[in-house]
Order: C-alpha cells, then sequence, then structure tokens
C-alpha cells in the first residue's frame, strides 16, 4: 500500500539530510574558509561562500527525492533507500578526509566511490520515479564536480 504524503515527514527527512551535513562539517574541525583559501585551486574552483549554500539546497533536494521513494510501494524501494543511506554515508566522509585530516588522495577516493554511488541511486530513484530522479540529478552533477576538484586539489596541492 502507498504511503500518504504528509508536510511533517517530509521535513523530517530534509532535516535529517542536512544533520548529515552538519555533522560532516562538525567532524572535519571547522577551519573550511581559511584552509580553502590557503589551497591553490583548479580552473573553475567556486569561491568558499558557494559551498554551503550549494549543500543546503543539494540536501534538501536528495531528501525530497527520497521522500518521494520512501512514499512509493515499488519493489524496488528498499534498494533504492539502501543505496540512499549508502551515498550519505559516503558523503558524510568527505568533509572529515578532506579538511580534517587534509587528505587530497583520500578526498579523491571519496569522490570517486561517492560519484558511483550517487549515479546508482539516480539510476534507482528513477525506477520508481522520474520526480525523485529528476531531484537527484543537481547532485549527481555536483558530484561529478567534487570529483573534478578533489583531483585538481591533489594534483595542485602536492
Amino acid at each position: 500500500m502507498k504511503k500518504k504524503f504528509k508536510l511533517t515527514d517530509l521535513l523530517i527527512f530534509i532535516i535529517s539530510t542536512e544533520l548529515v551535513g552538519a555533522l560532516s562539517s562538525m567532524f572535519s574541525g571547522g577551519r573550511f574558509s581559511e584552509y580553502y583559501s590557503s589551497l591553490t585551486k583548479p580552473p573553475i574552483a567556486p569561491p568558499g561562500w558557494v559551498f554551503p549554500a550549494a549543500w543546503a539546497l543539494l540536501y534538501a533536494l536528495m531528501a525530497a527525492a527520497c521522500y518521494l521513494v520512501y512514499l512509493s510501494d515499488s519493489v524496488h524501494r528498499d534498494t533504492a533507500l539502501k543505496l540512499y543511506v549508502l551515498q550519505l554515508f559516503v558523503n558524510f566522509l568527505w568533509s572529515p578526509v578532506f579538511f580534517g585530516a587534509g587528505s587530497f588522495g583520500g578526498a579523491v577516493i571519496i569522490a570517486a566511490v561517492l560519484l558511483v554511488t550517487v549515479a546508482l541511486t539516480t539510476i534507482a530513484f528513477f525506477r520508481i520515479s522520474d520526480l525523485a530522479g529528476m531531484l537527484f540529478l543537481p547532485y549527481l552533477i555536483w558530484s561529478a564536480y567534487g570529483l573534478y576538484l578533489s583531483v585538481g586539489f591533489l594534483v595542485l596541492n602536492k
């Protein structure tokens, strides 16, 4: 039986996903702007203020997509939700590794794994809901961009 939409449940999904980002930041040491500004940046790297705004929006879109999948009665729902949790865990790891540990190589590996898990989640979401898949596409694009930036930081800041 398909679940009924509830605004409070959607807000719980959004807040929970945003909380993952906040916890990741907390475990990163909190020195983002000074650390980021000290790095040699690859071409088309954004200014530091872009990241919090972009992530706030992306986390909200991700959560809304996940909520749509959660509401579905698709036989693929559980697999899609497990992929969502997996990619969210990988996402959580990137900031502590890049900012907290200062490991550019580790950040590249995590960014590559993240791109794969986000791609798989996007495909799984599209199988269930076109809207959920579309809501996840900006995150897929951002993840590819994040891998580019991670590789750029590794190459330029040895």
